[in-house]
């Protein structure tokens, strides 16, 4: 098979047309993302209309460097278009990052293969980019057509010595090629990646474009959110598949349960270990300059067409010495900051944890007060989803319910997964797209 499979006339049109409609949205490759930026139905009815579909924030560099190879990261859309665009991150990178070629194509989620075309990805028209040490870039518009649920393969050809940033869970397998075997990412067979990794690798996002849509909810929080537990089915079974988070299971339930009016785009922009408040007493090393406040602009106010935000955070600064007023100060600058972007946000009280004190839960008591004074953090937040609630043990309040917990009274399995989805009320959901 060639490289690429030519084009026909029709999809060169649509690419060409893609790619004069992206311009007044996309980022080119050499700009950085323009935090703040949403889609409405009016910005959608001015031609508008890309929204990230995926999400993957990166967090920290991979251990071992990548040496001219190729890497092939499967991503699975909550809502699919007639064309997408990638995000490729070097935000923890301390040397440029140059990617001589990417393509995309269809996955079957199971393995590094690509089914039907791969097709080729540009940024500014160009086929290699290089991104500097702290940047990103987007890519021009790709006419690969998805629908919701779609897996779809993004493979990078990196040139020279570099060490990738990562998402540390990615939940499911990924691919890379043999060091030094150069560019594969047009081979569609997956033979050339030899390598697995559980981590997901310099790609952190996925826009698709379908003026369709009316928004993207992103769910930003730390492990919970990131999926810790989604792989876990009980003892002595083993999980069918992969995508298991509740954010997977909502974004199942609005493409099955919304009319095709109201359909949203989940994405999720959860770091496990991760804080709320970047003071908190005993915050480790490792997830500094990853609090929400942080890292607010590139994992979510830099993301296409979000209208509103999940917000669950909470357990970790408890743990890691916060109290009330901490947490809560980091709650309030974190949620104008997004309200004045036009993105309303939804709050879940702290949820459940075995090694609480009873200064703990004093503070953790506080912060559900105010997050549920009025159903709207005392008029600071625009709605809340009681997570708590859920999950919580209703014998043992510090605890999960038995039938949800994997273990370690933190983390929800995959019946606790559904469940969280379960509850979300998707009417609200919808609600983030009308003005405030």
């Amino acid at each position: 098979m060639p490289p690429f499979r030519t084009p026909s006339l029709r999809r060169a049109a649509l690419a060409l047309t893609l790619t004069l409609l992206a311009s007044g949205s996309a980022v080119s490759a050499t700009t950085a993302a323009t935090p703040g930026t949403t889609v409405t139905a009016d910005t959608v009815a001015a031609g508008r209309a890309w929204f990230t579909s995926w999400a993957q924030s990166q967090q920290d560099l991979a251990p071992t460097p990548l040496r001219d190879q190729s890497v092939r990261m499967i991503t699975h859309l909550g809502q699919g278009g007639g064309a997408l665009r990638i995000r490729i991150q070097n935000t923890f990178g301390t040397t440029p990052l140059t990617v001589d070629a990417a393509t995309v194509g269809h996955s079957g989620g199971q393995d590094a293969a690509v089914e039907g075309d791969v097709l080729a990805v540009t940024f500014d028209g160009r086929r290699e980019v290089v991104v500097p040490a702290g940047g990103e870039v987007w890519s021009d518009a790709a006419a690969l057509k998805t629908a919701a649920q779609d897996d779809v393969a993004v493979s990078l050809s990196v040139s020279g010595t570099v060490t990738p940033g990562r998402h540390t869970s990615a939940f499911r397998s990924n691919y890379l090629t043999a060091p030094g075997s150069g560019d594969r990412t047009a081979e569609a067979s997956g033979s050339a990646y030899t390598q697995t990794v559980g981590s997901t690798y310099l790609v952190s996002a996925v826009d698709v474009h379908n003026p369709k849509l009316r928004g993207t909810i992103v769910a930003y929080g730390s492990s919970v959110v990131d999926g810790t537990g989604s792989t876990d089915c009980g003892p002595g079974c083993t999980p069918e598949g992969t995508d298991h988070r509740w954010t997977d299971d909502l974004a199942r339930r609005v493409t099955a349960e919304l009319p095709r009016t109201r359909q949203l785009a989940i994405a999720n922009a959860g770091i496990g270990g991760t804080t709320s408040s970047a003071d908190c007493p005993r915050n480790p090393a490792g997830i500094r300059g990853l609090d929400a406040v942080s890292r607010l602009d590139r994992d979510v106010l830099a993301l296409h067409g979000v209208t509103g935000v999940f917000y669950y955070y909470g357990t970790n600064d408890l743990a890691n010495g916060c109290d009330a007023e901490l947490i809560l100060r980091s709650y309030d600058e974190v949620f104008q900051r997004l309200r004045a972007a036009g993105i309303k946000v939804y709050v879940t009280p702290i949820t459940s944890r075995p090694g609480y004190t009873d200064r703990n839960n004093l503070d953790r008591h506080a912060v559900g007060t105010h997050v549920k004074k009025g159903n709207t953090c005392d008029g600071t937040c625009d709605g809340v989803t009681d997570f708590d609630q859920v999950l919580k043990d209703p014998l043992k309040p510090n605890s999960i319910n038995p039938a949800y917990d994997t273990g370690d009274g933190i983390h929800a399995n995959i019946a606790g997964q559904r469940a969280l989805a379960d509850y979300v009320s998707l009417p609200m959901l919808v609600s983030s797209t009308g003005r405030r």
